[in-house]
């Protein structure tokens, strides 16, 4: 099958076209014929990338964990899909991921895809909306009325944060910065600070039951004295992993899948309470695209590894 993996000793890391055997699904496992994967803009550099769970160097890994196709294959003991099923969700980090015509991944990992959207459209949602759903209910123990403050609301993270935050009855303030201002007041946010020109910090006074920094930086640093006490600062800036502070190392959480979520974000999605966005969409060939800051727009730039189904 034809992938796109990460070339040997290149730095900044490239991504090269390879040819690879197909994976077969082996027991617990499912194969998934991948029409378009999400991507992140920092994923080449992750750990999982370049280590194996083991702490090993790897090589010609292949990134994109998170996707929308259809299943090609059921591993034994496999029984709630069925082949040709439309699914969405995401796999390990230490797994070869969607830049690849067939992916593996668990039952537990996908569900049925949103039927409102594309397979391209769909490819946008699962670790970013995962990600918020997480951050603001399993973390933050999101209540009605609660005060909610998002940086980076207009990100592909904080986009799914505010819009939940808001379908959940909470008051939800935001930062983004220039042109994303007009963004994010799309979002359900009732206050939006742009961060290139004013301090958040100067501007709002009342504390806050939830703060989530997707942008990373001293965001969440400067935040720490508006979370009410008892309450929750969140973020998934890697950077706070082996913080000192552990106010900030315990703000940090890796997503991880969950196919109720997922269900329950497509249900949302598909009574077009919840939306999103593509920034812009590539042919596989052109993946290393992807990982580039020159493309602007919101939502996220989607792979179309298989463009007949897009």
């Amino acid at each position: 099958m034809k992938v796109m993996r990460l070339a040997d000793s290149t730095q900044p890391a490239q991504l090269v076209e390879a040819s690879i055997p197909q994976p077969q699904p082996g027991p617990g496992e499912v194969l998934v014929r991948v029409a378009a994967a999400g991507t992140i803009r920092t994923e080449l550099g992750w750990y999982p990338h370049i280590h194996d769970k083991s702490g090993n160097p790897r090589k010609g890994a292949v990134p994109a964990h998170e996707f929308a196709g259809s299943i090609a294959a059921l591993g034994e003991g496999v029984r709630e899909f069925t082949i040709g099923q439309h699914i969405y969700g995401m796999n390990d980090w230490f797994s070869d991921g969607a830049l690849a015509e067939y992916c593996l991944t668990t039952p537990a990992a996908i569900a049925p895809a949103p039927t409102t959207l594309t397979p391209t459209q769909a490819a946008t949602v699962p670790i970013s909306a995962l990600t918020a759903w997480q951050g603001l209910f399993d973390r933050g123990h999101l209540h009605p009325g609660d005060r909610v403050l998002v940086h980076g609301a207009a990100g592909s993270v904080g986009l799914f944060a505010a819009q939940l935050a808001h379908l959940h009855g909470a008051h939800v303030t935001g930062t983004a910065g220039g042109q994303d201002t007009a963004f994010a007041r799309q979002l359900g946010i009732a206050q939006v600070i742009d961060y290139h020109t004013t301090r958040f910090e100067d501007v709002l006074a009342e504390p806050f039951d939830i703060v989530f920094d997707t942008v990373g930086g001293d965001m969440l640093v400067r935040s720490l004295p508006l979370v009410k006490p008892g309450r929750f600062a969140i973020t998934v800036s890697a950077a706070h992993e082996n913080a000192t502070d552990e106010r900030i190392r315990n703000a940090f959480f890796i997503v991880e899948p969950n196919q109720r979520q997922l269900m329950e974000v497509a249900a949302l999605i598909d009574t077009y309470k919840l939306r999103t966005w593509v920034k812009a969409t590539l042919p596989l060939a052109q993946a290393n695209d992807a990982y580039i800051s020159t493309i602007h727009g919101h939502g996220k730039v989607v792979v179309a590894v298989d463009p007949r189904t897009v």
